[in-house]
C-alpha cells in the first residue's frame, strides 16, 4: 500500500518494543554526544578566556571577520565531535555485532541439523533475550523432531510385528506428530 507521494505506509515509532535495549543504546549515544559537547565547550571556554588586550591591537589589522577569530575554535569543536562520533561508531556496533555473530553461528549449526545447539552469550552481552528466544525455539523444534522419530520407530515396530491394528494406530500417531509441524 503506497500513498500518493510514493512512500509506503508504516506503523508509527514504537518505543515500547525492547525498552531495555533501546534505553541502553540511547544512553550510549547520549553519553558520547554529551562528552563531545562538553569537550567542545571547554575548548571554546579556554580559547575565549585568553586576554586579547595587546594581541587584539596587533591582530585587528589582520582579522577582517569574527569568523577568522573563531575558525580555530570551531575546528577544534568539530574535531572533538568527530572523534566522539568515531569512538561511538567504532565501539558501539561491537556490542551488538559480537552477540549477533554468535547467534548466527548457532543458527548455522541448527541449519546443518544439530538441534541440540544452545546459544549462550556472555553475561555482559546485549541481546540476551533474543538469544534465549532462539535457543527456546530450537529446543522446541528438537522436541518435535524427537516426537516424530519416536512415532516413526513405533510404526516400524508395528510393521515388523505384522499387526494391522498396531500399524494403523502407529500410523495415526505418527501423522498427528507430523501435523504439529507446519510446513
Amino acid at each position: 500500500m503506497t500513498t500518493s507521494s510514493g512512500f509506503k505506509n508504516r506503523k508509527k515509532l514504537n518505543l515500547k518494543v525492547k525498552q531495555e535495549f533501546q534505553r541502553w543504546l540511547l544512553f550510549q549515544v547520549l553519553i558520547t554526544v554529551c562528552i563531545s559537547a562538553l569537550l567542545a565547550a571547554v575548548i571554546l571556554y579556554f580559547y575565549a578566556r585568553q586576554e586579547i588586550v595587546s594581541s587584539f591591537f596587533d591582530a585587528h589589522v589582520k582579522l577582517r571577520r569574527v569568523s577568522d577569530l573563531l575558525l580555530p575554535v570551531v575546528a577544534a569543536g568539530s574535531l572533538v565531535s568527530l572523534l566522539g562520533g568515531g569512538f561511538l561508531a567504532l565501539f558501539l556496533p561491537q556490542k551488538i555485532a559480537g552477540p549477533l555473530f554468535r547467534i548466527e553461528r548457532g543458527l548455522k549449526s541448527v541449519a546443518e541439523g544439530d538441534l541440540t545447539t544452545k546459544i549462550a552469550l556472555r553475561s555482559e552481552d546485549t541481546l540476551q533475550d533474543f538469544a534465549a528466544s532462539v535457543s527456546q525455539t530450537v529446543e522446541s523444534l528438537h522436541g518435535s523432531v524427537l516426537g516424530a522419530k519416536a512415532s516413526c520407530k513405533q510404526l516400524e515396530k508395528a510393521i515388523a510385528a505384522g499387526d494391522q491394528q498396531q500399524v494403523e494406530a502407529a500410523l495415526k500417531a505418527h501423522q498427528q506428530q507430523l501435523d504439529k509441524l507446519t510446513t
